[in-house]
């Protein structure tokens, strides 16, 4: 089996060796040590290490990336099925943050300073601070509907 060293993890797969490292102490990658005690990586550390990268990108916490990354095997390079098998998690959850995010572009100018912060001024929004009535936060935003 071909391992890879720290510096060529970090020269594929572009990230520092100290992320690397704390990913591996974050129990996120489980490199082996030579006799010499030097950490050498397994190819699935690699796709591992690019799953972190890509889940991070679109905004996921580590912790739910342990979570994910602990449907793979350790002991061999995730196979397709291993990754459609977290994939689904992983794709819904990113449909809910795309409508979300779909949500807020489409909304955003028209919810500052309307009602969305719980706010009572906005007339049509929010008469009557109905927002403020659902809770605190932007309540708009995040999902609720105004009573128009």
């Amino acid at each position: 089996m071909r391992e890879f060293s720290i510096g060529q993890m970090a020269s594929r797969s572009g990230l520092a060796v100290s992320a690397i490292r704390y990913y591996e102490a974050e129990g996120l990658i489980h490199p082996e040590r030579n006799a010499g005690g030097q950490r050498r990586f397994p190819p699935s550390d690699l796709r591992r290490l690019s799953f972190i990268i890509a889940a991070q990108q679109f905004g996921f916490t580590l912790p739910r990336i342990r979570v994910l990354l602990e449907e793979l095997p350790e002991a061999r390079t995730p196979t397709p099925k291993d990754w459609a098998r977290i994939s689904k998690a992983f794709r819904s959850e990113l449909d809910a943050k795309i409508e979300s995010l779909t949500r807020l572009r489409d909304t955003l100018d028209g919810c500052i300073g309307c009602g969305c912060l719980s706010l009572d001024n906005c007339k049509l929004y929010n008469p009557d601070d109905r927002a403020g009535a659902k809770g605190a936060g932007p309540r708009y935003l995040m999902g609720d509907t105004p009573d128009i």
